[in-house]
C-alpha cells in the first residue's frame, strides 16, 4: 500500500451561489482513500454525495462552486487547475461511471470509437492501434464477440452492456482513481452483482481505488472496505464497513441500517414494517443549526440543537459526529 493516499479530500466545502447569497451545500468533508482499495459514501439523496464525487472529477458547473479545503491526487492538489489540465487528468488518472450510461454515451458514435479514444487523446495511440486495444477492452469486460460489438451504437445494446462499455472506457488508461456514481441503479440484481464484481476484479487488477457513491447500502457493504454516512451535506460517520453495518453509532447511520430489509425477520403475524426514518432531509437553504440531524433524531438533547458536533476518534479507526454517541 502507498504511503500517500490516492485520494486525499480534506475539508471540503462546495457552496451554490443563489441572488446574493451562498449557502453550504457540503462542509468539512474529510476522507482519503488508498491505493487499491475501495470506499462507500452513502446517504440520503441531496445529502451531497453526488456533488462532491463531481467536486473531485472537477465537473461543477454554477451556480455551484469550491469555496473552501483541498483535493489531492496522489499529493497533488488537483481543485486550482485550470479547464485544459482537468482534461488531461480525467480519463488519464482519474475516471467516472455514470448513473445512467445511456446520457453519458455519445449515441451518434459507436462504442468501438468512444473506447479508442480514449487510448488517442490520452496515450498518443494510432487510431489503427486504438481500435484493436478497443476490441481488447471489450474483452476485458466481458462484452461476447467484441469484435462485432464494437460497431454497435450504444442504443444497439442491453443497459449492462452499455454499463460494461462504459467500465471499459473508465478503466482503459489504468486510471489511480475510479468514482462510481450510482453505477448500478438502472439494471437488474442478477446484472447488478456481475457489474459489482467486474468493477473489483479489473480496479484490483490494476490497483485502482475506487470511491462508490450510492444510497444502495447493500452493494456498498459488498463492495467497500470502508464507510462514510453522510447526511445533510455533512459526513456524519467514517468506519470500516463491517463496523457500520454491525456496530452503527451515529443515530442516522442507525437508522440507515435498521431500514434495511433482513430475511427471516417477520413478526408473528407473518408481516413486519420495514423501519423508517421519520422526516426528510432538510433544504440546502434550510440547515438547522446544530447537528443537522437533530430535528428527525430520538436520541437529541438541548446541546444537539445549538451546537456542531465534533469529530470523535472511534478504537477501530474512523470517526463519528455526535454529541450523545461520539
Amino acid at each position: 500500500m502507498s504511503a500517500t493516499p490516492v485520494l486525499e479530500v480534506e475539508t471540503l466545502r462546495l457552496e451554490l451561489a443563489g441572488a446574493g447569497d451562498a449557502f453550504a451545500a457540503v462542509e468539512d468533508v474529510s476522507f482519503a482513500i488508498p491505493r487499491g482499495e475501495s470506499m462507500g459514501l452513502v446517504g440520503e439523496s441531496g445529502c451531497g454525495k453526488s456533488i462532491t464525487a463531481l467536486a473531485v472529477m472537477g465537473l461543477l458547473r454554477p451556480p455551484l462552486r469550491i469555496a473552501g479545503g483541498r483535493i489531492r491526487l496522489s499529493g497533488h492538489e488537483i481543485q486550482g487547475l485550470g479547464a485544459a489540465e482537468l482534461r488531461k487528468l480525467r480519463g488519464k488518472r482519474i475516471s467516472m461511471i455514470f448513473q445512467e450510461p445511456m446520457t453519458a454515451l455519445n449515441p451518434l458514435s459507436t462504442v468501438g470509437r468512444q473506447i479508442a479514444e480514449m487510448f488517442v487523446l490520452h496515450e498518443g495511440a494510432s487510431w489503427t492501434e486504438a481500435a484493436e486495444r478497443a476490441v481488447e477492452a471489450l474483452r476485458q469486460v466481458r462484452v461476447p464477440s467484441p469484435e462485432r460489438r464494437v460497431k454497435d451504437y450504444p442504443h444497439q445494446l442491453s443497459g449492462g452492456m452499455r454499463q460494461r462499455v462504459m467500465i471499459a472506457i473508465a478503466l482503459a488508461c489504468r486510471p489511480e482513481l475510479l468514482v462510481a456514481d450510482e453505477p448500478t441503479t438502472a439494471l437488474d440484481v442478477t446484472v447488478q452483482a456481475e457489474i459489482i464484481d467486474l468493477m473489483q476484479e479489473l480496479a484490483a487488477a490494476q490497483g485502482t481505488a475506487i470511491l462508490m457513491i450510492s444510497h444502495d447500502l447493500g452493494l456498498v457493504a459488498r463492495m467497500c472496505r470502508r464507510v462514510a454516512v453522510m447526511y445533510a451535506g455533512r459526513i456524519v460517520e467514517e468506519r470500516s464497513a463491517r463496523d457500520v453495518f454491525v456496530d452503527p453509532r451515529h443515530p442516522y447511520t442507525r437508522g440507515l441500517v435498521a431500514s434495511l430489509p433482513r430475511l427471516g425477520s417477520r413478526g408473528a403475524d407473518g408481516r413486519r414494517r420495514l423501519r423508517e426514518i421519520p422526516g426528510v432531509v432538510p433544504s440546502i437553504a434550510a440547515f438547522p443549526p446544530g447537528c443537522r440531524f437533530n430535528p428527525r433524531c430520538a436520541d437529541a438533547e438541548e446541546r444537539c440543537r445549538s451546537a456542531v458536533p465534533a469529530a470523535s476518534s472511534m478504537p477501530g479507526g474512523g470517526l463519528v459526529r455526535c454529541h450523545v454517541h461520539g
